[in-house]
């Protein structure tokens, strides 16, 4: 399988540079299934029911989480009853929406994909190491599933990557995404399981993390709250991660980075 993951979604830059390329990505690279992070695609903050609707129609299949994914209070129903939207598994029990859901890829493939959170200089959550153990001895590797996604949604390379090497084995792609900025690890574990400490962001990098750069250094230099932080409105950069994969064992077989658009050097894997 050709599965496409696509880093935070960050405001009207990052829509932009999404829904208007990733029809094309999915005919040249033979996209069997995309999904994207969009916890940052309403303006820097959290997701809403038309926004969503609009990356769906772009091409995306299913759209993650994270810390800031119940920042638009509208989006609780859409995530009780849109199964294309996940917010992390690791939030306390009750929480609307669901961690993880299976979908139908193509050829009769079934797709797992699990979204967590982590919890170094993040919010507290329950232990998102033993939540993935839940549900991948529902879902085995190459048996129930033909291809299992993490979205490891944290600031910490190192717990990023342990949890990566932990899994190792049993999910085809693990990525991680909140810090907004693409790492240059992609690689293979030993075990087969394709693997990024962060994807980057779908948005405008002349800016700080994907916001206007002044009321972020203004903070910094005087330790004070000022304006409401702001996304950047320049030229996004698509960012994200290609897998492929052997249908039969789930596990990977290729890794690269995507990039286009923008201000970073551009990345595109040829078939």
């Amino acid at each position: 399988m050709r599965v496409l993951f696509l880093g935070d979604i960050m405001g009207k830059s990052g829509r932009k540079v999404v829904i208007e390329n990733l029809p094309e990505l999915r005919k040249s690279l033979k996209l069997d299934f995309v999904i994207a992070n969009g916890e940052n695609a309403a303006a820097g903050f959290g997701l809403t029911e038309a926004i969503a609707q609009d990356l769906i129609e772009a091409g995306v299949d299913c759209i993650t989480g994270g810390n800031h994914t119940f920042d638009q209070k509208a989006i609780n129903s859409s995530l009780d009853q849109n199964d294309k939207l996940l917010r992390p598994y690791n939030f306390p029990p009750g929480t609307p929406g669901r961690g993880f859901n299976l979908y139908q890829g193509p050829r009769g493939k079934k797709v797992l994909v699990i979204n967590l959170m982590g919890r170094v200089f993040m919010d507290a959550m329950d232990c998102p190491f033993r939540a993935v153990d839940d549900i991948l001895k529902k879902y085995p590797l190459g048996h129930a599933v033909q291809f299992v996604m993490v979205d490891i949604h944290g600031e910490a390379t190192s717990e990023k990557m342990a949890r990566g090497h932990y899994v190792d084995g049993r999910a085809s792609l693990v990525v991680g995404t909140h810090s907004h900025i693409p790492t240059a690890d992609a690689q293979i574990f030993d075990g087969g399981t394709a693997y990024q400490t962060d994807a980057g962001m779908c948005g405008d990098y002349n800016s700080v993390i994907g916001m206007q750069k002044e009321e972020p250094i203004s903070r910094f230099l005087t330790k004070r709250r000022g304006d409401r932080y702001s996304p950047a409105l320049g030229e996004g950069t698509l960012c994200g991660v290609f897998v492929e994969t052997d249908e039969r064992t789930g596990k990977a077989t290729r890794v690269s980075p995507v990039r286009m658009g923008g201000r970073l050097q551009p990345i595109m894997p040829t078939l």
